[in-house]
């Protein structure tokens, strides 16, 4: 689901792009979802409620014992630094995040404050074995994550 009309261009075949804005109804049976899944999109929706809705959307369109996977910056470990992207609307952290899941439905699988550092788009193009390395040492994110990693699952 994008709204960038260039997404149509970019889409691997067999990949289907439905342009809509999220918060909106979803043109998609309710249970035709096994996994939803967001990095670094949470934090760009205008308000708390559209917030709401597009994860009230999520819930109804995964179906049972589906999963939503979130992972975006979080607020509380990049205070100043959040707000550089002038497209940054709504500061979240894992906790708030966890609390509009639950109230939307969704139970709690795994939770983690820090995951994967703030930004890797610096340009370089950084070897998989760094990034199997980096996630293979937890330890590695209590320094270096600025991104919470939510999973919540449709009961």
């Amino acid at each position: 689901m994008d709204l960038n009309p260039d997404a149509l261009r970019f889409a691997a075949d067999g990949v289907t792009i439905i342009q809509q804005d999220c918060s909106e109804s979803w043109r998609l049976p309710s249970g035709s979802l096994d996994i939803v899944f967001t990095s670094n999109f949470l934090e760009h929706l205008p308000t708390k409620k559209a917030l709401d809705q597009t994860l009230q959307h999520a819930y109804r369109a995964l179906a049972p014992g589906g999963r939503l996977i979130a992972m975006g910056p979080n607020i509380k470990h990049l205070p100043g630094a959040y707000w550089d992207f002038f497209d940054h609307y709504l500061p979240l952290a894992e906790l708030a995040l966890t609390e509009v899941l639950t109230k939307c439905g969704f139970k709690i699988e795994f939770c983690r404050d820090r995951f994967l550092p703030y930004t890797m788009s610096d340009g370089k193009e950084y070897p998989i074995a760094c990034l199997q390395a980096y996630l293979s040492l937890p330890i590695a994110w209590r320094i270096f994550g600025r991104q919470f990693l939510i999973v919540g699952q449709r009961p």
